[in-house]
């Protein structure tokens, strides 16, 4: 006899295998590099249309497999890691249903499909993510059961009925899925960790050249969500601090090696203090920001001599921090001259005209405020804001000031600086991010990507470090346009009915699962029933709870599992439990007495009901054993007649 695992797949099974291939596939696709995606779904489409009669032969499937790893290996750069792996997994996967053409390979493809979804989470464990990787297990359980009706031989089961098991599995596991994630002890750092993302989104760095943030500042995704716990500070306060540069060799501004060691000057607060906290969406980088100063640092970070912040380890995950800033009146009174001489430091043999130029200036004003003045009042007066800034060749700073005249913020501040710089001025350049949208739909501030931003800090005697932005100059709607939303008249609906509304409705979506979901940490586990008056779970109390509501969700499961299955037939079922109601009252049929019988004794005992149930006894025994009597309208009329007979 043979195998029926080996008979070859039906035109209807075939597509509802690849279209939970795809389906698995498509979160994946939506986490990797957008070359390696599409190059992935191209392949997938075409090896299904060549294989689609006939499997392909071994030969070439062995150089497609080879070819395609190889490829994929030279997109990261034969760096074999978790982006990598998870490409190499949808290659191959796109090249499975080269070889599928019976059910046993239908089923091949499903359960090595599954593994798509689950493998996302390890690059994006966002609402979508979940949502589409549930439909696609979803889909995959759906076929399995269509495939295991298949293997037994049996009528094609359609599409309804095996999604409908398999949405049944589904819910039975909901229960033990809860308590699993609200009660499993959780521990406040992993045992073990993922490799680090190789293509996370970029993030704010330790260096800065002409044309690097073009990317960046075009990217509208959120860096990180902000919430004021009181006091919200002024738009013109709104300078997110990150990394601040010193050293520029005449084409790169760089933070230097040494720049964050020694113990930090003593910087003079204002008695303005914004307490906040800062939800910092995951990066390949350690660079922090913080509302220009921060008071302190959080556990877990260090704060440098310039008072940047950087994490203990790459912000690969989404993390939550609390922080306290308040604006300086005087910042670092003294400057020691180790540090004034770097922050006075030209590039050797670069930008001739740019350093004549500061010390001309040098010489005809001496002031260092009307330095200042004079180079904003030239910028103001001269340039042009655009992200569409011609290419600079070597003396970059004085192709820019002299020449295109055009640039945006990193122009702006690296030039601004070199010239501060010539003029005698120590000047540094400090990035970050400015600004934000406001989401009055969460109460929150989104900080994007592409509000990166870069400005200067000049030292002045008497006030230390002051800030200058050069690019608020040339273009203020470019630095406080974005933080202006906040005070705009209207309320939610208002907010949501701009071309912004669809974004912010999916940001505080997005927040508010980060918040439920992946906020949800060792400590909030300890505080989960804090309502219920205790307010903290031993780790103890963690297991007892889990293993007592795990129980009973396991129980529930076997339950549901073993009982009877609902009969399908809806008269039969009517029956049935007029047949259990009457069992209730002493007079249920017993197994092996026919159904006149059973209605001829009810009506010996006397029972009120017997003629209604003898009626309704004859009806039944002809819709099932009388040829040619029971249609759908008669027995839709007797299931309900069924059902509303009561014995008594």
């Amino acid at each position: 006899m043979a195998d029926p695992r080996a008979r070859p797949l039906d035109d209807d099974s075939r597509r509802w295998t690849l279209l939970v291939a795809g389906v698995c596939l498509l979160p994946l696709l939506l986490q990797l590099p957008g070359p390696t995606a599409l190059a992935i779904a191209a392949t997938a489409v075409v090896i299904v249309a060549l294989s689609w009669r006939k499997p392909l032969s071994v030969g070439v499937r062995m150089l497609l497999a080879i070819t395609i790893v190889i490829a994929v290996a030279a997109q990261f750069g034969f760096n074999f890691g978790r982006d990598t792996g998870c490409a190499m997994l949808g290659a191959m996967l796109a090249l499975k249903p080269s070889e599928t053409t019976t059910i046993r390979d239908g089923r091949s493809l499903v359960g090595f499909a599954l593994f798509a979804p689950f493998s996302t989470f390890l690059l994006d464990q966002g609402p979508w993510t979940l949502a589409l990787g549930l439909t696609g297990a979803l889909l995959g359980l759906g076929a399995l059961q269509r495939l295991a009706t298949l293997e037994g031989e049996m009528p094609s089961p359609g599409l309804w009925s095996p999604m409908q098991q398999a949405l049944t599995v589904l819910a039975f596991g909901i229960p033990l899925a809860l308590a699993i994630f609200w009660l499993f002890p959780r521990i406040g750092t992993p045992l073990w960790g993922v490799p680090d993302r190789a293509t996370a989104k970029i993030g704010l760095s330790d260096r800065m050249s002409p044309g690097d943030w073009a990317q960046l500042l075009s990217d509208d995704t959120v860096a990180a969500r902000a919430h004021f716990l009181g006091v919200t500070p002024p738009k013109s306060a709104m300078y997110w601090r990150g990394p601040v540069l010193s050293d520029f060799d005449g084409r790169t501004w760089r933070r230097g090696d040494n720049i964050g060691l020694g113990a930090r000057d003593h910087v003079q607060p204002s008695r303005i203090v914004w307490t906040y906290t800062l939800e910092v969406e995951p990066t390949d980088r350690t660079q922090m920001v913080a509302l220009d100063v921060p008071l302190a640092a959080p556990a877990g970070t260090t704060l440098s001599l310039d008072y940047s912040l950087r994490a203990a380890r790459p912000l690969a995950a989404l993390t939550r921090w609390r922080m306290s800033s308040s604006p300086p009146q005087v910042m670092q009174s003294q400057l020691p001259e180790p540090q004034r001489r770097r922050a006075l430091a030209l590039p050797r043999g670069y930008d001739p005209r740019t350093v004549a130029l500061g010390r001309q200036l040098r010489t005809r004003l001496h002031d260092d405020r009307a330095i200042v003045q004079y180079a904003l009042d030239w910028i103001r007066r001269d340039f042009s804001y655009s992200l569409d800034a011609p290419p600079l060749g070597r003396d970059t700073v004085d192709e820019f000031l002299f020449k295109t005249r055009i640039g945006y913020c990193e122009h702006f501040a690296g030039s601004f600086t070199l010239l501060m710089r010539a003029a005698g001025i120590p000047t540094r350049v400090v990035t970050g991010y400015v600004g934000g949208r406001w989401n009055r739909l969460g109460g929150y501030w989104m900080i994007l990507r592409s509000d990166a931003h870069a400005w200067a800090e000049v030292w002045l005697p008497g006030r230390g470090w002051v800030r200058v932005d050069p690019t608020a100059a040339v273009a203020p709607e470019r630095i406080y346009d974005t933080v202006g939303e906040q005070l705009g008249e209207g309320g939610v609906l208002d907010t949501l009915q701009g071309p912004n509304g669809l974004a912010q409705v999916g940001d505080w979506l997005r927040q508010n699962w980060n918040d439920m979901v992946l906020g949800f940490d060792a400590d909030r586990q300890e505080r989960l029933f804090a309502p219920l008056g205790l307010k903290r779970m031993t780790a103890m109390q963690l297991v007892l709870a889990f293993g007592i509501t795990a129980s009973l969700a396991l129980g529930l499961m076997v339950w549901l599992t073993m009982r009877t299955p609902r009969e399908q037939d809806p008269v039969l079922r009517a029956w049935h439990r007029l047949g259990a109601r009457y069992t209730r009252i002493g007079l249920g049929r017993a197994p092996h007495e026919p159904a006149t019988a059973w209605a001829e004794r009810i009506g010996k005992a006397g029972s009120p009901t017997a003629r209604e149930l003898q009626e309704l006894t004859a009806r039944f025994t002809d819709s099932r054993y009388a040829a040619g009597v029971a249609d759908e309208a008669s027995a839709r009329r007797l299931a309900r007649d069924l059902r509303a007979h009561r014995p008594s």
